[in-house]
């Protein structure tokens, strides 16, 4: 039986921001430097608390959207990640972050907020790779997102939220190699988006270049779901361990 002097925890609730976008070809996610404690002088993902009590989190998100990259964020494709919790994530008490992916095409180079020293845009491998630690849990929150978009980019269309409104398949292509970080063959690339109906559309225009034929333009088509899916090839890495790691299991079993 709950004592009747108990009273709920103190939480306090955040949004924090997953913003990816494409420079020169790498696919790059906006960091802010921390100006305050905690963790002042580190790199974060954006994000802040609730503005006030009555603002509904999908507003918060958007708020702290238009603030950090000061385009509108009707502009983003925006959708809820997941939420973090952990006892000890964040030193200032029990804070929960309800965590969202944004993605753009051509983003600016971004302005510092009111409570960050700096703001820039990141390769995601870099940060990825572990040569830049994140305050919080903020690592993770980035990781979860990175594989949120790849997974996404197999069976839905949100590799048109990275290009503009007219763009080329090489421009597709580039989307998925950067995201996924493995090279396609353009030939096969091609013959697989073909085959998803409705995915991209022609825009009835070309884009002239300084060499070669004219680049047909397409637009994104109705269909949001990909059948069949663009399934992403495994990295010549990832490919090259597993197949180390299966010989050192029949190794051990002769």
């Amino acid at each position: 039986m709950r004592d009747d002097s108990w009273l709920p925890p103190s939480v306090l609730l955040t949004v924090d921001l997953v913003i990816l976008t494409l420079r020169e070809g790498q696919l790059c996610v906006l960091l802010v430097e921390r100006g305050k404690e905690p963790f002042a002088g580190m790199q974060a993902l954006p994000g802040g608390f609730l503005d006030h009590v009555d603002e509904a989190i999908p507003d918060a998100a958007r708020r702290e959207l238009g603030e950090e990259t000061a385009v509108d964020a009707g502009r983003f494709h925006l959708e809820q990640l997941a939420t973090y919790g952990d006892p000890g994530r964040d030193p200032r008490g029990r804070v929960v972050s309800v965590a969202h992916l944004a993605i753009a095409p051509r983003l600016p180079d971004p302005v510092a907020g009111t409570d960050a020293a700096d703001a820039s845009w990141v390769p995601a491998e870099v940060v990825l790779s572990g040569k830049v630690k994140l305050a919080f849990d903020h690592d993770r929150i980035l990781a979860d997102g990175i594989e949120r978009a790849r997974t996404k980019l197999e069976f839905s269309a949100l590799a048109t939220a990275f290009c503009e409104d007219l763009f080329t398949v090489a421009e597709l292509q580039q989307v998925y190699e950067a995201v996924w970080g493995v090279p396609l063959d353009t030939r096969n690339f091609y013959r697989k988006i073909q085959a998803v109906d409705g995915f991209i559309v022609p825009a009835g225009t070309e884009r002239r270049t300084t060499v070669g034929r004219p680049a047909r333009l397409f637009r994104a088509g109705p269909t949001t779901v990909l059948s069949p899916p663009l399934v992403r090839p495994v990295p010549p890495l990832a490919e090259q361990q597993a197949e180390e790691q299966t010989e050192e299991h029949a190794k051990e079993r002769g």
